[in-house]
């Protein structure tokens, strides 16, 4: 395939900084969950966008976390990393309202990549005085990029001009995944993962991230001579305590839960779907290192 481009662009940088949003704006697809809470993506995601002559890999990864609690984010730790192992292009995204000593791991880690590198500074639709600068001043200092960039993923602000150096920067290569593909993950893995960015919106405290979410059953059936998707999930609390706050007084939360989850996956596969929640209880299950294999967060 004569001057096709194709290369892993891989995003990184701490939680709630804006990775997934960048990920769904230049992918074009809803492939991350994306909330205001930090911890809000835990594997891995690959959003592939492709074209006649070109295939991006948009990798999306768990924010690093510098004091891991739990096996569970040892894990979203090693997915995190990995993405300095298979780069073609890194794009490090940090806003303006973050700050760094120059003592972090992923700034050596940085400072020692050779695969281009851009610096994506988001929020700056927020920036009242000027902090994109001083962020950048900071970084200048510690490693050379090939390019810096103003962003507002959230707002689309200078999101094209990035997607067109990406463009400029990645390598000839023929495609990695065939061209109707989007992502590497499953129809159950995105169902799943809608019905956890509603626990993460709907939900407070530290429930939402006591939760995780397994699509049991996927299945097309046919009602009326329409497509029907009959989805059942089970929803993992780590606590028995947590269990009536998901179901909530006579059912209602769990309802409005199902609803809301229901509306997104609905949107996102175009058809009707059925969706039966179910909650269980399975203390520590984010140290548990069979749960966390079943929940796909190790090999």
């Amino acid at each position: 395939m004569n001057n096709h481009k194709s290369g892993f662009v891989n995003i990184i940088g701490n939680p709630n900084v804006g990775k997934s949003t960048l990920m769904n704006t230049l992918s074009g697809e809803k492939m991350s969950v994306v909330t205001s809470k930090p911890q809000t993506t835990r594997h891995r995601i690959l959003g592939l966008l492709s074209e006649d002559d070109y295939q991006i890999i948009f990798s999306d990864t768990p924010g690093i976390i510098e004091n891991p609690l739990y096996g569970m984010q040892n894990s979203m730790n090693k997915f995190a990393w990995a993405s300095f192992e298979d780069a073609d292009i890194l794009l490090m995204v940090t806003d303006i309202f973050e700050k760094y000593t120059g003592e972090e791991k992923v700034i050596k880690a940085l400072a020692e990549t050779t695969v281009p590198k851009f610096l994506i500074i988001n929020k700056t639709d927020l920036d009242k005085s000027n902090m994109a600068d001083e962020v950048a001043s900071f970084w200048e200092q510690h490693v050379k990029f090939d390019e810096v960039f103003f962003i507002s993923a959230q707002e689309k602000i200078n999101t094209e001009y990035l997607f067109e150096k990406i463009l400029a920067f990645l390598p000839e290569a023929p495609p990695y995944y065939p061209k109707d593909e989007i992502s590497d993950k499953s129809e159950r893995f995105f169902a799943s993962e809608m019905i956890r960015e509603k626990i993460l919106l709907l939900y407070k405290q530290e429930v939402p991230y006591s939760c995780e979410v397994l699509v049991t059953r996927f299945k097309e059936e046919e009602k009326n001579g329409q497509p029907l998707l009959m989805i059942y999930a089970d929803i993992y609390v780590d606590r028995k305590s947590q269990k009536p706050i998901i179901i909530g007084k006579n059912g209602e939360a769990i309802k409005k839960l199902g609803i809301a989850a229901r509306a997104d996956i609905e949107k996102f596969f175009g058809k009707h779907v059925y969706l039966d929640l179910n909650v269980k209880i399975k203390e520590n299950w984010r140290n548990d290192e069979r749960m966390l294999k079943h929940f796909g967060y190790s090999e």
